[in-house]
């Protein structure tokens, strides 16, 4: 993939045009027919697991009904999940439409055509799965971004720590192995840094100690096994796995002890936050204690298991050519401004625009569902369709933000991208369930951690580069993270 830093703001010149009211496009009929109710699901699920793969699936159904939106199945279905037909969203003008409550309902839509038994998080809807409209959304979010906001001041030192931790690791391994495999590694660090920033305590002075990454792996996998596949089966062998993963859901008790040594963890550890719900919120003990469980394992540890191997994927790619640019950047700046301040981040330009470049080219959640509320027009670039009320449509977030017609060069990482003029296509990075330029609200669906994921992202390479030179991976995929291997790691000379 390139790294290029020229046209960095550049886009199609007639993107904007291109964006034209409903009226102005002639009305279709949604293309596409999911088949039978049963064999129609199975159908899919084989072409986009096995047969043509996640990209290729949405590429092949583009060219056959000559359209960005058109009807298909999403796994699981079809005994997971009642109804996995969906109206699929591929760019950047209908995607926005998942955004707007006022058209589509998120309930129960998190993890797509299927809820997971609620029994996994303690009998209670948790805040991601309920929709702005329903009272404890507003409640149960507002809880959310105040327990954050309390503890701003911790997000950078505390993943300082994290990352030195990380690092050492890294350079010890590679001494003696040669190589590091990065995901087990960063998964240790992800998980003491979201238990450290809301419990005050290393997980490792917990009856936890250093289960605490396996435990909430397994809790997700039972969770979200329905919508992933290891990729590693022959074509006879992947019949199987598709029945034994999509026919029933996994029941919870397989991982009930492990879940509960996570509640009980929280429940002592976080007493100050779930306090602040009680008194101040007006939440149940029991209930914010399972949000701050999802919270910290499925919206945080969860997404950085993708996100930071992801990060590190990508700038690898890049080369040794913008590996040099970002050390200069943030070297100058960190000595300027004395450390690694907000203030120190906000002024490297080149470094913010690496981290959206990333988040736009491969968004770590790549989904997004909504249930129409009401019958309305959708468009695309060239045409406009009705979605009928309760109508579930889908969004594949890699095609809405490689979309041809906003962004040129989309298949290419172009580390400048949002340099200067080019901030002003920010507005279609929508890896946050919500526009990059929109703020957070306990009104909205937008992720709670909008502001310090990208943050996050921002110090790690940072960090990255305030230690070392160059580095080298191996990736490839498994389930639904990139796997990331180092190879090398150049220190910088001046380094202790």
């Amino acid at each position: 993939m390139s790294s290029s830093s020229s046209s960095s703001s550049s886009s199609s010149s007639s993107s904007s045009s291109s964006l034209l009211s409903p009226q102005q496009l002639p009305m279709k009929p949604i293309p596409g027919h999911c088949g039978h109710t049963f064999f129609g699901p199975f159908r899919d699920r084989l072409a986009y697991f096995y047969n043509e793969g996640r990209d290729k699936f949405f590429e092949n159904r583009i060219q056959k009904h000559k359209s960005t939106i058109f009807k298909t199945n999403m796994p699981p279905g079809p005994l997971i999940a009642s109804c996995p037909r969906v109206v699929c969203l591929l760019d950047a003008v209908s995607f926005p439409v998942l955004f707007d409550p006022s058209k589509v309902e998120k309930r129960d839509v998190l993890d797509g055509t299927f809820l997971p038994s609620l029994a996994y998080t303690g009998g209670h809807r948790v805040c991601a799965y309920l929709d702005p409209s329903e009272p404890k959304h507003s409640s149960l979010k507002s809880f959310i971004l105040s327990t954050l906001s309390a503890r701003h001041h911790k997000f950078i030192p505390l993943f300082q720590t994290g990352l030195s931790e990380l690092f050492n690791e890294l350079e010890a391994q590679i001494s003696n192995k040669k190589e590091a495999y990065f995901n087990t590694l960063s998964d240790t660090m992800s998980f003491n840094y979201v238990f450290r920033l809301l419990c005050d305590k290393s997980p490792s002075e917990t009856r936890i100690g250093f289960k605490g990454p396996k435990l909430v792996d397994k809790w997700l996998l039972f969770q979200l096994a329905p919508l992933g596949s290891l990729g590693l089966l022959p074509n006879l062998l992947c019949y199987f796995e598709d029945i034994l993963l999509r026919t029933f859901t996994f029941p919870f008790f397989l991982v009930k002890s492990d879940y509960k040594k996570l509640y009980d963890v929280f429940y002592e550890f976080g007493s100050s936050v779930l306090d602040e719900a009680e008194s101040k919120f007006g939440i149940e003990r029991d209930e914010a204690c399972h949000n701050l469980v999802f919270l910290a394992g499925f919206n945080a540890y969860g997404g950085m298991k993708v996100l930071f191997p992801g990060l590190i994927k990508w700038v690898a790619l890049a080369g040794q050519k913008l590996h040099k640019k970002l050390a200069d950047e943030i070297r100058t700046i960190v000595e300027v401004e004395g450390g690694v301040t907000l203030s120190a981040l906000n002024k490297m330009v080149l470094t913010k625009s690496v981290v959206y470049e990333y988040l736009r080219i491969d968004p770590p959640v790549p989904f997004q569902y909504g249930k129409a509320k009401v019958d309305f027009v959708i468009q695309s670039h060239d045409a406009a369709f009705e979605i009928k009320k309760g109508e579930m449509i889908f969004g594949y977030q890699p095609f809405a933000t490689k979309d041809p017609k906003v962004f040129e060069n989309p298949e290419e990482f172009v580390a400048d991208r949002f340099v200067g003029e080019g901030e002003q296509r920010l507005k279609y990075v929508y890896w946050s369930n919500g526009r990059e330029t929109e703020e957070t609200t306990a009104g909205n669906k937008h992720c709670a951690g909008k502001d310090l994921v990208v943050l996050l992202c921002r110090v790690m390479v940072v960090e990255l580069f305030l230690r070392y030179e160059t580095f080298e991976v191996e990736s490839g995929t498994f389930m639904f993270a990139p796997s990331v291997t180092f190879k090398s790691l150049t220190k910088v000379s001046s380094s202790p």
